[in-house]
Parts: structure tokens; sequence; C-alpha cells
């Protein structure tokens, strides 16, 4: 017999490292090749990682919540001699390990968060019993040695008059790619915002006019579809914002395709499944599409081709109340739209006082490359689409 570790592969799309969500085995079981061993949480979407081989699982070398890196290994699996001439990617052969030898060549075992503990406290990693799956060292290992050598700091029984009680909840999953996310795209681009006040009473009764024969064809029909195609009739008009900035190369990259990103609401966090070409689809199309991937977000089971590519992003934040927001660039594109609450207000129009439906448009851009003239005429032109919906059903050559 011979011992293969497998290692988290490089999935594509840029992505470094990975959490690991869920072990769909246990170590003694026999795996066969490409069967689904473990559930990754990468950047982007929860993917299931398969075996490149067949054989039995000897070891599990990370724990659910451990962040791992590209190329790090996470298992030890036990194959036959006749496998060995046949070396698959993401496998590297291990040699038997024996007696007071294994102890001397493996590795110390532990998480990155472990690692962190033991610093803090002053404990040698090396001399730490691992009691997690295949001699990994978990938080409880560390904290029972530093406690057994006396390295565990008291803490005062008395709380001073500052202090209260309080909850500690461990960031990982969606949420932890989320702060991540977050805080590049905030640190790397210089958001600039405008906001418009968009009269869709029109666009409202034709949504209305719409919904029943909608549903006879199983779609629902939100004002989410129509301000998707709005959207990518002004990029077409406006296509800096339908773009990337290169930092490396110093270009500005324009997209001539049109994946519009729809952010979701889930119980685990913010996901953003992308519309691939939304240019070239229709109105229910993009309605029932919006709908089967929001459900397959909150059910966490979007995969890697449902979540990247996107050229621009849309937020309905009204759909939880708000009046208006703005909201943060999905690195690296360059703009994101904010839908707000839609409200019925009173308004002037041709001279007299009458009730209208309206909601507010939020643009956050990338203001390295883009200004705020360009962003408003931009965002302006949406506000037009909207406020005429018959413009929203011809093609932009007849309207130019």
């Amino acid at each position: 017999m011979a011992l293969r570790q497998v290692k988290l592969p490089d999935i594509g799309e840029g992505l470094v490292e990975g959490e690991v969500v869920e072990w769909l085995v246990k170590e003694g079981d026999y795996v066969k090749m490409f069967q689904p061993i473990v559930r990754v949480l990468t950047a982007k979407a929860t993917v299931e990682i398969p075996s490149p081989f067949e054989g039995r699982v000897l070891r599990l070398l990370a724990m659910p919540g451990d962040v791992v890196r590209v190329g790090a290994p996470i298992a030890e699996i036990e194959v036959s001699e006749m496998q060995v001439a046949a070396e698959a990617p993401g496998v590297e052969r291990i040699k038997p390990r024996e007696g007071a030898r294994e102890a001397l060549e493996v590795p110390v075992r532990a998480p990155p968060r472990v690692r962190k503990l033991a610093r803090e406290l002053g404990v040698d990693l090396s001399k730490v019993k691992g009691t997690g799956p295949g001699g990994v060292i978990t938080e409880e290992d560390v904290l029972r040695y530093a406690e057994s050598s006396k390295k565990v700091v008291e803490v005062p029984t008395k709380p001073t008059l500052t202090e209260g009680v309080v909850e500690r909840i461990p960031l990982k999953g969606i949420r932890r790619i989320m702060a991540s996310k977050m805080a590049e795209a905030k640190s790397r681009i210089p958001h600039a915002y405008i906001v418009e006040e968009v009269d869709v009473t029109e666009l409202v009764k034709l949504r209305d006019t719409l919904r029943q024969d909608a549903e006879s064809k199983g779609v629902k029909l939100t004002l989410l579809p129509f301000i998707v195609k709005a959207v990518v009739k002004a990029l077409k008009e406006y296509p800096l914002l339908n773009a990337s900035l290169d930092e490396e190369k110093g270009e500005i990259v324009v997209k001539k395709f049109y994946n519009i990103g729809v952010a979701v609401d889930t119980p685990q966090g913010l996901v953003v499944p992308v519309i691939k070409g939304a240019d070239g689809k229709g109105l229910y199309q993009i309605a029932r599409e919006i709908s089967e991937l929001a459900e397959k977000a909150r059910e966490g089971r979007v995969s890697l081709e449902d979540v990247t590519g996107g050229t621009f992003s849309i937020t309905n934040i009204g759909s939880v109340g708000t009046v208006f927001g703005m909201a943060v660039i999905n690195y690296p594109e360059s703009a994101i739209i904010g839908v707000h609450r839609l409200m019925e207000v009173p308004r002037y129009v041709d001279g007299e006082l009458k009730p209208r439906k309206t909601l507010y448009l939020s643009l956050s851009f990338d203001h390295r490359f883009i200004d705020g003239a360009y962003a408003t005429r931009f965002l302006v032109a949406v506000k037009r689409y909207l406020e005429n919906p018959a413009l929203l059903m011809a093609s932009e050559e007849e309207f130019r």
C-alpha cells in the first residue's frame, strides 16, 4: 500500500483559500475516484472537492471551520500499489511512517486560529498532543496544555463598571467572505455616490398588467427584471460602468458582455448570483433566473458558475424596507446600483398634485476612472428607461 496527500486544488477565479464546511467522508472510509469528499466555501461559492483517486481515507488534516490555502494538504488516503504509477493532480506521495520516525517527520497540524491562540499564550505547538481528526491540534488542546503549564492568564473575577455580558460569534462561512470582500472593495476603490428619485408609476402599471400572464407561465414578476433590462441598456450607452481597472497594467478593461449580479439576502449572509448574458434575455427569462438563483442562494446550493463572471451588480435594498442607502461595490466591478423602497407620494404632474409611485436609485461608482458627470448621465439614462417602460420593449438601435 502507498499513501497519497490530497491538497486543496486551484479551482480558478483567482481563489487562494477555502474554508472547510463539511467532510462527506470520515477516517477509515473507502472512496472511489471522483467521489466528493469535502465541501469547501471559497470567496465565490460552496464547492464539493472530489477525490482524485480510489483508496481508504487514513487521515483528515483539516476540520470544519478551518481556512486552508490552495495547495495545502487536507487529507491522506491509502491507495493500492497498482495506482502508484497513475499520479493525479493535487496528490502527493508520502512515505509510510513508523514509530518514533513518525513523530519526527509529521509536521505540526493546527489551523490558523489555533496557531494564533498558541502564540498569544506562549505555547509551543510541537509539545501539544492533538486530539482532533488525524491528530490535529484544537483550541481545547492548547488551553489544556497552557493550563497544565500555568501559562493561562487569570481573568479577574470582579468585572469593572465598564464590563458587561458579551457574546462572541465566530466570523466564518459566508460572513467571513463578506468581511474580506467588503474590506478589499473599500480599501482598493475610492467610492463616490449619487442618488436619483424615479417615478415608476407607469412601470408598476405595466408590471401589474403582465403579472397574471407571467404567473400563468410560472414566473414571479417583480420590478427587478425591468431594472435589469434598464441597466443593461444604459450600460451600452455608458460602457465605463461595465468595466474594471487593471491596476497592474494601468488599463481600463471594458466588458462587451453584460453579466448582471443580483444581491440576495440569505440566512448565512449576502450572496451575489449572476444573470449571464442579460442583454440577450427576455423579461420573463430574467425574472425566472432571478427567482431560481435566489432560491439556490438561500438554500446554500449556488455553484461557482452561478456567482462568477459578473460585470455590474444590483442590490435590492428596498426589499427590507430602507428608503435609500449606499452600497459597497462588488470588487473588481466598477459600480453597483441600490434599489430602494417603493413608495406612494404626492408629486406635481402637469401642474396637478397627484399620487405617484416612486423609489430612489443610488449609484456607487469607482471614482478612479469614472467622473461624477459621466456616472450621473448613466443613472439618468436608467431613470429614463424606467419612467418610460415602452423603451424597454425595443432594441437600443431604434432609439438612437
